[in-house]
């Protein structure tokens, strides 16, 4: 029976928190079966994964997958590359993109949709630390202001 719906196996908190994210693409992965059956155990890092571009192909590096654990001889290595597909056109723009200078392509999430593993792929921009404070001061400002509110409504305050 064929799965339905969207299933995240894995998401990259540390991206948002270390880019600004410009743009997102869904790119399909090329997978090993030992590999999916291990994404399907819900084994995985997006951990340090970046994407390159090479030959006019797109590649997903340093994704960390775990040897599946009921495999045999035929089980994948662990941090293989593998490959991303997308549509000629998207691969064309994001090869403009990251020559144009200091953007990089990092994996967002790693999800089922309809039982096939697809990848959410961001056009980032690395952030300054000081860029990385006010992002956590703006997220404190809004978490006191939501709670001042919440306060205000039960009359508390």
């Amino acid at each position: 029976m064929q799965e339905r719906g969207e299933k995240v196996i894995v998401s990259n908190k540390k991206a948002r928190h270390d880019y600004t994210i410009l743009d997102t693409y869904e790119a399909g992965i090329m997978l090993m079966g030992t590999e999916v059956k291990s994404l399907r155990l819900g084994r995985a890092s997006l951990v340090d994964a970046f994407a390159t571009v090479d030959d006019g192909e797109i590649f997903l590096r340093n994704v960390h997958i775990p040897e599946y654990t009921h495999g045999s001889w035929t089980n994948h290595e662990a941090r293989r590359t593998r490959k991303l597909l997308l549509h000629r056109s998207e691969i064309e723009r994001l090869i403009g993109k990251t020559h144009e200078g200091g953007l990089t392509l990092v994996p967002l999430r790693m999800y089922f949709t309809d039982g096939k593993v697809k990848v959410e792929l961001a056009l980032a921009r690395g952030k300054k630390a000081y860029d990385k404070r006010q992002d956590m001061a703006k997220r404190d400002a809004q978490r006191e202001m939501s709670k001042a509110f919440g306060r205000r409504a039960k009359g508390i305050a």
